[in-house]
């Protein structure tokens, strides 16, 4: 049975595999000492671990040097092919179980919990036993990433990560959304398809104008009748329960992103939008400038 606190007989810090935002190493160390915790610092906001040939353990501190980072959420998605250790959340010293070694990840493809407390917050892994006396190669690697209260998508803590509230926003939902969100674009729904086993629906979406976004998750392509007429292509991620279907009209899309992929927020037609957005400005309360065209 795994210890409830966590007591290290032999920590060592590794720094020769790892840059501020990534690790990557295998577990040999820890298997000549079997008191040995490996240890590692990662300084970055994001990133991603690897470890193969996972032995005893090892913890992952996330302290990102900003000065200024507040971040009240960490988000981890295991890799597909994670198998060789459980994952365990620090907190005050002692673990709490995230995710079991040969659990159903695929199923439940992002852990979230709570990191508003006074220390750093650590991911800790613990390599499951070789029932064959033998290092066979097996591969813990996930991605990470730490979250502050900025966007009103920030997942709640719990296993089903990313938990996306289904109903419409209302208007001061909108207007901060507009002004706080990863992504914002104007566009056209194109198709949606659905994953049961994920219980995930993904929307195809063909952008008119992207007003901003944190990384590629819209990309520009170039229409083949016409190298002058250009429009963008995403993919917007949300929950099968939320039961988005194809809609007519132009609408505008906001939301967060996690891990590279896009999750819908709020997603009003657009001329409704327009609407709103006046009545604010007539009435001083928009809470940022938005341009409009």
């Amino acid at each position: 049975m795994l210890p409830a606190v966590i007591v290290f007989m032999c920590l060592a810090s590794l720094h020769g595999a790892a840059d501020v935002c990534n690790w990557s190493g295998s577990g040999f160390a820890a298997g000549v000492d079997s008191r040995i915790v490996l240890q590692v610092r990662l300084r970055c906001t994001e990133g991603s671990v690897k470890w193969v040939y996972p032995g005893q353990a090892l913890r992952v501190v996330l302290e990102p040097n900003l000065s200024t980072a507040r971040c009240t959420t960490v988000c981890i998605k295991p890799s597909p092919s994670f198998s060789g250790a459980s994952v365990f959340i620090e907190r005050g010293g002692r673990l709490e179980l995230l995710a079991t070694d040969g659990g159903q990840t695929e199923q439940q493809p992002v852990f979230c919990f709570r990191a508003d407390g006074p220390r750093r917050p650590a991911i800790y892994l613990q390599a499951s036993p070789q029932t064959d006396g033998l290092w066979s190669r097996r591969t813990v690697g996930f991605k990470y990433e730490l979250l502050g209260n900025r966007s009103a998508d920030v997942p709640s803590e719990g296993h089903s990560g990313l938990q996306t509230s289904c109903r419409p926003c209302n208007d001061t939902e909108l207007l901060l959304a507009i002004c706080n969100s990863d992504f914002v674009v104007r566009g056209y729904i194109k198709n949606v398809s659905h994953s049961f086993q994920s219980q995930t629906s993904l929307v195809d979406v063909s952008a008119v104008r992207v007003y901003w976004q944190r990384s590629r998750v819209f990309e520009k392509q170039v229409e083949a009748s016409s190298e002058s007429s250009q429009s963008w292509h995403g993919q917007i991620h949300t929950l099968l329960r939320c039961h988005v279907r194809p809609g007519e009209g132009e609408f505008l899309f906001t939301g967060s992103e996690h891990f590279g992929e896009a999750w819908l927020g709020c997603a009003p037609r657009y001329k409704d939008f327009l609407s709103v957005y006046h009545d604010a400005w007539m009435a001083q309360r928009n809470s940022c400038d938005f341009p409009l065209d």
